[in-house]
Protein backbone atom coordinates (compact mmCIF):
# COMPACT_ATOMS: atom_id res chain seq x y z
CA UNK A 1 0.00 0.00 0.00
CA UNK A 2 1.42 3.64 -1.18
CA UNK A 3 0.58 6.60 0.17
CA UNK A 4 2.02 6.60 3.58
CA UNK A 5 -1.13 5.86 5.26
CA UNK A 6 -1.16 3.63 8.14
CA UNK A 7 -2.68 0.51 8.14
CA UNK A 8 -3.64 -2.69 10.47
CA UNK A 9 -4.04 -6.46 9.44
CA UNK A 10 -8.20 -7.86 9.44
CA UNK A 11 -8.84 -11.10 11.22
CA UNK A 12 -8.27 -12.24 7.34
CA UNK A 13 -4.67 -11.45 7.34
CA UNK A 14 -5.31 -8.63 4.63
CA UNK A 15 -4.25 -5.14 5.30
CA UNK A 16 -6.65 -2.46 5.56
CA UNK A 17 -5.52 1.18 5.00
CA UNK A 18 -6.55 3.25 7.88
CA UNK A 19 -8.04 6.22 5.65
CA UNK A 20 -9.97 5.69 2.61
CA UNK A 21 -11.96 7.71 0.48
CA UNK A 22 -15.92 7.56 0.57
CA UNK A 23 -18.11 7.55 -2.67
CA UNK A 24 -21.63 7.97 -1.59
CA UNK A 25 -22.34 11.29 -2.37
CA UNK A 26 -25.42 13.32 -3.69
CA UNK A 27 -25.15 12.57 -7.59
CA UNK A 28 -22.42 13.83 -8.73
CA UNK A 29 -21.32 13.85 -12.72
CA UNK A 30 -19.34 10.83 -13.89
CA UNK A 31 -16.79 13.19 -15.15
CA UNK A 32 -16.32 15.17 -11.40
CA UNK A 33 -16.50 11.58 -9.64
CA UNK A 34 -13.62 9.84 -12.38
CA UNK A 35 -11.17 13.10 -11.85
CA UNK A 36 -11.83 13.33 -7.99
CA UNK A 37 -11.12 9.38 -7.66
CA UNK A 38 -7.50 9.96 -9.97
CA UNK A 39 -6.74 13.20 -8.06
CA UNK A 40 -7.03 10.95 -4.68
CA UNK A 41 -5.17 8.31 -6.31
CA UNK A 42 -1.95 10.60 -6.53
CA UNK A 43 -2.35 12.31 -3.24
CA UNK A 44 -1.71 8.98 -1.51
CA UNK A 45 -5.27 7.35 -0.83
CA UNK A 46 -5.09 3.82 -1.92
CA UNK A 47 -8.48 2.78 0.17
CA UNK A 48 -11.52 3.91 -1.67
CA UNK A 49 -15.40 2.76 -0.13
CA UNK A 50 -18.56 2.10 -2.84
CA UNK A 51 -21.49 -0.18 -2.43
CA UNK A 52 -23.97 -0.81 -5.11
CA UNK A 53 -26.72 1.30 -4.08
CA UNK A 54 -24.30 4.85 -4.39
CA UNK A 55 -23.70 4.44 -7.80
CA UNK A 56 -20.38 5.20 -7.76
CA UNK A 57 -18.97 1.93 -8.77
CA UNK A 58 -18.70 2.22 -12.11
CA UNK A 59 -16.89 5.62 -11.99
CA UNK A 60 -14.43 4.34 -10.19
CA UNK A 61 -13.36 1.35 -11.75
CA UNK A 62 -13.09 4.32 -14.81
CA UNK A 63 -10.85 5.98 -12.41
CA UNK A 64 -8.64 2.69 -11.37
CA UNK A 65 -8.17 1.74 -15.23
CA UNK A 66 -7.31 5.11 -15.77
CA UNK A 67 -4.85 5.44 -13.17
CA UNK A 68 -3.06 2.08 -14.10
CA UNK A 69 -2.62 3.07 -17.60
CA UNK A 70 -1.28 6.76 -16.83
CA UNK A 71 1.01 4.75 -13.83
CA UNK A 72 -0.20 6.85 -10.59
CA UNK A 73 -1.11 2.84 -9.27
CA UNK A 74 1.63 0.62 -10.15
CA UNK A 75 -0.47 -2.23 -9.96
CA UNK A 76 -4.14 -3.32 -8.98
CA UNK A 77 -2.98 -4.87 -5.83
CA UNK A 78 -1.53 -1.49 -4.55
CA UNK A 79 -5.30 -0.49 -4.04
CA UNK A 80 -8.16 -1.93 -0.94
CA UNK A 81 -11.51 -1.57 -2.61
CA UNK A 82 -14.90 -2.15 -0.53
CA UNK A 83 -18.06 -2.33 -2.05
CA UNK A 84 -21.51 -3.23 -0.41
CA UNK A 85 -23.98 -6.04 -0.96
CA UNK A 86 -27.81 -3.70 -0.85
CA UNK A 87 -30.82 -4.92 0.75
CA UNK A 88 -32.93 -5.93 -2.01
CA UNK A 89 -29.97 -8.33 -3.17
CA UNK A 90 -29.64 -10.02 0.39
CA UNK A 91 -31.01 -13.12 -0.06
CA UNK A 92 -28.82 -16.45 -0.23
CA UNK A 93 -29.23 -16.83 -4.22
CA UNK A 94 -28.79 -12.73 -4.85
CA UNK A 95 -25.26 -12.41 -3.25
CA UNK A 96 -23.01 -13.92 -6.05
CA UNK A 97 -25.03 -12.82 -8.70
CA UNK A 98 -25.18 -8.96 -6.90
CA UNK A 99 -20.69 -9.32 -6.63
CA UNK A 100 -20.30 -10.25 -10.23
CA UNK A 101 -22.59 -7.24 -11.33
CA UNK A 102 -19.94 -4.85 -8.47
CA UNK A 103 -17.18 -6.25 -10.43
CA UNK A 104 -18.24 -5.93 -13.74
CA UNK A 105 -18.50 -2.33 -13.02
CA UNK A 106 -15.41 -2.17 -11.18
CA UNK A 107 -13.50 -3.64 -14.11
CA UNK A 108 -11.60 -6.08 -11.25
CA UNK A 109 -11.26 -9.64 -10.98
CA UNK A 110 -11.63 -8.95 -7.15
CA UNK A 111 -12.28 -6.50 -4.37
CA UNK A 112 -10.71 -6.30 -0.73
CA UNK A 113 -13.94 -5.76 1.58
CA UNK A 114 -17.39 -6.92 0.80
CA UNK A 115 -19.94 -5.62 3.30
CA UNK A 116 -23.41 -6.61 3.94
CA UNK A 117 -24.53 -2.96 4.16
CA UNK A 118 -27.76 -3.21 6.04
CA UNK A 119 -28.84 -6.13 8.60
CA UNK A 120 -32.19 -6.69 6.53
CA UNK A 121 -33.57 -7.83 3.31
CA UNK A 122 -35.91 -6.47 0.67
CA UNK A 123 -38.17 -7.98 -2.20
CA UNK A 124 -35.32 -8.58 -4.78
CA UNK A 125 -35.75 -5.81 -7.52
CA UNK A 126 -33.84 -2.74 -8.26
CA UNK A 127 -31.35 -1.39 -6.08
CA UNK A 128 -32.36 2.05 -5.32
CA UNK A 129 -32.19 4.29 -2.13
CA UNK A 130 -36.14 5.18 -2.61
CA UNK A 131 -38.09 2.41 -1.56
CA UNK A 132 -40.85 1.00 -0.18
CA UNK A 133 -41.87 0.45 3.22
CA UNK A 134 -43.53 -2.82 2.47
CA UNK A 135 -40.40 -3.93 0.47
CA UNK A 136 -38.44 -4.26 3.98
CA UNK A 137 -38.14 -7.97 5.12
CA UNK A 138 -35.98 -9.81 8.03
CA UNK A 139 -32.77 -10.99 6.52
CA UNK A 140 -31.71 -14.79 7.57
CA UNK A 141 -28.43 -13.89 8.06
CA UNK A 142 -27.35 -17.63 8.26
CA UNK A 143 -28.13 -17.85 4.99
CA UNK A 144 -27.00 -15.00 3.29
CA UNK A 145 -23.39 -15.23 5.35
CA UNK A 146 -23.04 -18.46 3.44
CA UNK A 147 -23.33 -16.92 0.25
CA UNK A 148 -21.15 -13.81 1.97
CA UNK A 149 -18.46 -17.05 2.43
CA UNK A 150 -19.01 -18.87 -0.82
CA UNK A 151 -17.76 -15.58 -2.32
CA UNK A 152 -14.47 -15.49 -0.36
CA UNK A 153 -14.15 -18.92 -0.93
CA UNK A 154 -13.93 -18.24 -4.85
CA UNK A 155 -11.59 -16.05 -4.22
CA UNK A 156 -13.42 -12.85 -5.33
CA UNK A 157 -13.20 -10.70 -2.25
CA UNK A 158 -10.35 -11.09 0.07
CA UNK A 159 -12.22 -10.44 3.30
CA UNK A 160 -15.77 -9.88 3.76
CA UNK A 161 -18.00 -7.80 6.19
CA UNK A 162 -20.92 -6.32 7.37
CA UNK A 163 -22.03 -2.46 8.10
CA UNK A 164 -24.48 -1.33 10.41
CA UNK A 165 -24.69 -4.09 12.81
CA UNK A 166 -25.93 -3.98 16.39
CA UNK A 167 -24.15 -6.22 19.14
CA UNK A 168 -27.01 -8.18 18.90
CA UNK A 169 -26.84 -8.38 15.75
CA UNK A 170 -23.37 -9.30 15.35
CA UNK A 171 -23.52 -12.33 18.12
CA UNK A 172 -26.47 -13.80 15.26
CA UNK A 173 -24.45 -13.31 12.78
CA UNK A 174 -21.40 -14.74 14.53
CA UNK A 175 -23.28 -17.95 15.81
CA UNK A 176 -23.39 -19.75 12.47
CA UNK A 177 -20.74 -17.83 10.61
CA UNK A 178 -17.72 -20.35 9.47
CA UNK A 179 -15.88 -16.79 8.28
CA UNK A 180 -16.08 -14.42 11.23
CA UNK A 181 -16.96 -11.04 9.65
CA UNK A 182 -13.47 -8.85 9.56
CA UNK A 183 -15.29 -5.16 9.48
CA UNK A 184 -18.32 -3.49 10.92
CA UNK A 185 -18.96 -0.30 8.95
CA UNK A 186 -20.73 2.28 10.84
CA UNK A 187 -21.89 5.75 11.84
CA UNK A 188 -18.99 7.07 14.08
CA UNK A 189 -17.39 10.45 15.44
CA UNK A 190 -16.71 12.70 18.40
CA UNK A 191 -20.11 13.12 18.57
CA UNK A 192 -21.63 9.23 18.10
CA UNK A 193 -18.63 7.31 20.11
CA UNK A 194 -19.98 4.00 19.41
CA UNK A 195 -18.20 2.35 22.55
CA UNK A 196 -20.25 -0.42 23.70
CA UNK A 197 -20.02 -1.79 19.81
CA UNK A 198 -16.25 -0.91 19.59
CA UNK A 199 -15.98 -2.70 22.92
CA UNK A 200 -18.12 -5.16 21.48
CA UNK A 201 -15.92 -5.89 17.92
CA UNK A 202 -12.41 -5.67 19.73
CA UNK A 203 -13.31 -8.94 21.82
CA UNK A 204 -14.93 -10.77 18.80
CA UNK A 205 -11.75 -9.44 16.52
CA UNK A 206 -14.10 -7.20 14.25
CA UNK A 207 -12.16 -4.08 12.80
CA UNK A 208 -14.13 -0.70 13.06
CA UNK A 209 -14.47 1.13 10.41
CA UNK A 210 -16.43 4.85 10.69
CA UNK A 211 -18.97 6.64 8.43
CA UNK A 212 -20.26 10.01 8.86
CA UNK A 213 -16.57 10.91 10.56
CA UNK A 214 -17.61 14.80 10.53
CA UNK A 215 -21.73 14.32 11.10
CA UNK A 216 -22.62 14.26 7.82
CA UNK A 217 -23.04 18.20 7.90
CA UNK A 218 -25.14 18.72 4.30
CA UNK A 219 -26.84 15.59 4.03
CA UNK A 220 -30.04 15.83 4.24
CA UNK A 221 -30.55 14.19 7.87
CA UNK A 222 -26.66 15.38 8.98
CA UNK A 223 -25.76 17.89 11.92
CA UNK A 224 -23.50 20.15 13.24
CA UNK A 225 -22.96 18.17 16.51
CA UNK A 226 -19.41 17.66 15.28
CA UNK A 227 -18.53 20.91 12.70
CA UNK A 228 -19.74 23.10 15.41
CA UNK A 229 -18.91 21.55 18.63
CA UNK A 230 -17.25 24.00 20.94
CA UNK A 231 -14.71 21.76 22.44
CA UNK A 232 -13.39 20.49 19.03
CA UNK A 233 -13.44 24.24 18.31
CA UNK A 234 -11.18 24.35 21.34
CA UNK A 235 -8.83 21.55 20.70
CA UNK A 236 -8.54 22.66 16.83
CA UNK A 237 -7.25 26.25 17.81
CA UNK A 238 -5.09 24.71 20.62
CA UNK A 239 -3.65 22.57 18.07
CA UNK A 240 -3.14 24.72 14.91
CA UNK A 241 -5.83 21.84 13.08
CA UNK A 242 -9.11 22.07 11.42
CA UNK A 243 -11.95 20.71 13.31
CA UNK A 244 -12.13 17.67 10.87
CA UNK A 245 -8.93 17.00 11.27
CA UNK A 246 -9.17 17.09 14.61
CA UNK A 247 -12.46 14.36 14.74
CA UNK A 248 -10.68 12.53 11.87
CA UNK A 249 -7.60 12.23 13.89
CA UNK A 250 -9.69 11.23 17.62
CA UNK A 251 -11.16 8.08 15.81
CA UNK A 252 -7.80 7.17 14.30
CA UNK A 253 -6.58 7.04 18.04
CA UNK A 254 -9.21 4.92 18.85
CA UNK A 255 -8.03 2.31 16.16
CA UNK A 256 -10.81 2.85 13.91
CA UNK A 257 -10.58 3.36 10.22
CA UNK A 258 -11.79 6.55 8.99
CA UNK A 259 -13.90 7.25 5.38
CA UNK A 260 -13.41 10.38 4.16
CA UNK A 261 -15.67 12.37 1.49
CA UNK A 262 -14.66 15.18 -0.22
CA UNK A 263 -14.53 16.38 -3.60
CA UNK A 264 -12.30 19.15 -2.66
CA UNK A 265 -8.78 19.24 -3.04
CA UNK A 266 -7.42 21.31 -0.21
CA UNK A 267 -9.93 19.26 2.61
CA UNK A 268 -8.42 15.93 0.69
CA UNK A 269 -5.27 16.82 1.18
CA UNK A 270 -5.99 18.44 4.92
CA UNK A 271 -7.84 15.09 5.83
CA UNK A 272 -4.68 12.98 5.12
CA UNK A 273 -2.75 14.87 7.70
CA UNK A 274 -3.55 13.52 10.77
CA UNK A 275 -0.80 10.92 11.03
CA UNK A 276 1.77 13.21 12.74
CA UNK A 277 0.39 14.57 15.89
CA UNK A 278 -1.54 13.31 18.70
CA UNK A 279 -3.94 14.53 21.63
CA UNK A 280 -3.11 14.76 24.99
CA UNK A 281 -4.85 12.57 27.60
CA UNK A 282 -6.55 15.93 28.62
CA UNK A 283 -7.53 16.57 25.45
CA UNK A 284 -8.77 12.98 25.36
CA UNK A 285 -10.60 13.30 28.42
CA UNK A 286 -12.55 16.15 26.96
CA UNK A 287 -13.63 14.57 23.75
CA UNK A 288 -14.90 11.89 25.60
CA UNK A 289 -17.41 13.91 27.62
CA UNK A 290 -19.45 15.75 24.46
CA UNK A 291 -22.81 14.69 24.49
CA UNK A 292 -23.23 11.30 22.34
CA UNK A 293 -26.21 11.90 19.46
CA UNK A 294 -26.67 9.36 16.61
CA UNK A 295 -26.85 11.16 13.53
CA UNK A 296 -28.66 8.65 10.68
CA UNK A 297 -31.75 7.58 12.76
CA UNK A 298 -32.65 4.76 10.21
CA UNK A 299 -36.08 5.55 10.06
CA UNK A 300 -36.58 4.85 6.87
CA UNK A 301 -35.64 0.79 7.99
CA UNK A 302 -38.63 1.33 10.41
CA UNK A 303 -42.04 -0.53 9.58
CA UNK A 304 -44.69 -1.98 11.56
CA UNK A 305 -44.70 -4.56 9.41
CA UNK A 306 -40.79 -5.68 8.62
CA UNK A 307 -38.42 -6.68 11.26
CA UNK A 308 -37.83 -3.26 12.96
CA UNK A 309 -40.92 -1.89 14.53
CA UNK A 310 -38.95 0.67 16.04
CA UNK A 311 -35.53 2.54 16.02
CA UNK A 312 -35.09 0.77 19.24
CA UNK A 313 -35.30 -2.69 17.42
CA UNK A 314 -32.85 -1.55 14.45
CA UNK A 315 -30.11 -0.88 16.73
CA UNK A 316 -30.92 -3.12 19.40
CA UNK A 317 -30.35 -0.01 21.81
CA UNK A 318 -32.68 -1.44 24.66
CA UNK A 319 -30.78 -4.79 24.68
Amino acid sequence: MGGGIPAVVLNSGVKIPLIGMGTGSAPVPDDLLISSFITAMEMGYRHFDTASVYGSEASLGQAIAQALQRGFIKSRDELFITSKLWCTDGHHDRVLPALKKTLGRLQLEYIDLYLIHWPMSMKPGEVKLDFSKEDILPMDFKAVWQAMEECHRLGLVKSIGVSNFSCKKLSQLLANAKIPPAVNQVEMNPAWHQKKLRDFCKKNGIHVSAWSPLGANGAPWGSLAVMENPVLKEIAAAKGKSIAQVALRWIHQQGVSVMVKSFNKERMKANLEIFDWEFSEEELQKISQIPQYRGFSGEIFVSLDGPFKSIEDLWDEAS
